[in-house]
């Protein structure tokens, strides 16, 4: 059984019908990257994978492993643009990831304060560990939400638009870390608008638009597919480099959207 599996999932939001009968199989060690444009439904569904949004219709389902671990532990869900609101700590943030792992009333244990280190190296945040969160510019907010979620230790990680505030070298550092996960057994889910990255890291693509899903295959089929320019709206030009492929997009197609 795949790790995490929608089927035939309808989600309706103040009469809207923002995901349409989407059905989607994560198996391990994949990295999976939901593209689209704006409205195109790609957070809601991926909020559905985490459990944070019911159902109109259809089944989610976790792998009967996974799910016997609970999901607190096996799950970690880095939103878009969470808001921070309390001056705690770095450190103290990232430790809260650890929260699933603990007994109630409990301090931290030894392999919880590792957990912690860890993810703070790994994001190259240690030397924020004691800065109050709120006095962090975006970026580094960003980075810090996201040691919290490795601090989980989870199987599944889902990520909507992680790098959207980071400059060019966390980018690239971000998504190394999701794609080193992958590579360790476990899996990612990624919101993502920077095609290239996507086409990069991702070892599969999901394109979306109005709710459904209209292509998913690797990322050279996506990118290469002539529904890639008619959903976006924009005519792209595409630059191989050995395996690797540039998007960039060139022009706006007239009446498309």
């Amino acid at each position: 059984m795949s790790l995490l599996q929608s089927e035939h999932i309808s989600v309706q939001l103040d009469k809207k019908l923002v995901v349409d009968d989407v059905s989607i199989a994560l198996e391990a060690g994949e990295m999976i990257g939901l593209i689209g444009p704006n409205g195109a439904g790609k957070t809601t569904l991926l909020r559905t994978f985490a459990g944070l949004q019911n159902l109109t219709s259809g089944k989610m389902r976790l792998d009967e492993n996974l799910e016997k671990q609970g999901h607190d532990r096996v799950l970690a869900y880095l939103a878009q643009s969470p808001e921070v609101h309390w001056p705690l700590t770095v450190e103290r943030v990232v430790a809260l990831g650890r929260i699933p792992h603990l007994s109630p009333w409990s301090r931290g244990r030894e392999e919880d304060k590792l957990a912690v280190r860890e993810a703070l190296q790994k994001t190259d945040m240690t030397a924020f560990a004691n800065r109050a969160i709120t006095t962090l510019s975006g970026g580094e907010r960003v980075r810090a939400l996201i040691a919290r979620a490795l601090a989980v230790e989870p199987t599944i990680i889902l990520a909507d638009e992680p790098v959207a505030a980071l400059d060019p070298l966390h980018r690239l550092q971000v998504m190394e870390l999701l794609q080193d996960h992958c590579q360790d057994g476990g899996s990612v889910v990624v919101v993502m608008h920077d095609l290239t990255l996507a086409a990069r890291y991702c070892s599969r693509l999901v394109l979306m638009d109005r709710g459904r899903i209209v292509h998913d295959d690797t990322p050279a089929n996506v990118i290469a597919g002539e529904r890639l320019e008619q959903v976006y709206g924009v005519q792209t030009k595409v630059i191989k480099d050995g395996d690797d492929l540039i998007v960039v997009p060139w022009t706006e197609l007239k009446g498309v959207r």
